[in-house]
């Protein structure tokens, strides 16, 4: 969610003004929520996919943000607890556990920390079709990002 829903880390060059923000916030709610544009949830529901949420939100996801984005619960993945053992080089620590939960089945991952290696690694590992997609977390999910997943899943 922190990225690709809720735009964080820009300079004051590229937001001169601050982040835009789209709800007011009660008073105990988490303040990066106001950065969560409502206009997204359309966007995503009009995807001819199926919706999860991947984030350390885990079920908070759904109580918080999902309101926010007119989106009904969704399925959220459980995160495994942390391990000594190490991620092979470079890979993310979602990655395998993503690639668990898709089960064989063509899977698209939105995220502002994807690298190469995940890329590499998911295509030595996963049977399917997969569309490993970095967001700019300075700008959380643009027009361009909505048109490169849509091509791709067209392309099916």
């Amino acid at each position: 969610m922190d990225g690709p829903l809720i735009p964080f880390g820009a300079t004051r060059e590229q937001y001169p003004g601050g982040y835009p923000t789209y709800v007011p916030q009660e008073a105990d709610a988490n303040p990066l929520l106001a950065r969560v544009d409502p206009a997204l949830g359309p966007k995503l529901l009009a995807l001819p996919c199926d919706l999860v949420w991947a984030t350390t939100w885990e079920s908070e996801a759904n109580e918080c943000l999902a309101p926010l984005l007119g989106l009904p619960q969704l399925p959220v993945v459980t995160w495994p607890e942390p391990s000594d053992e190490p991620e092979p080089a470079g890979l993310h620590w979602k990655t395998r556990t993503l690639l668990r939960w898709a089960a064989g089945r063509p899977f698209a991952w939105l995220d502002d920390e994807i690298t190469d290696a995940d890329r590499t690694w998911v295509e030595v590992h996963h049977p399917a079709r997969t569309f490993l997609y970095r967001v700019d977390h300075r700008h959380g999910l643009t027009t361009a990002d909505f048109a490169a997943l849509d091509a791709w899943l067209q392309a099916e």
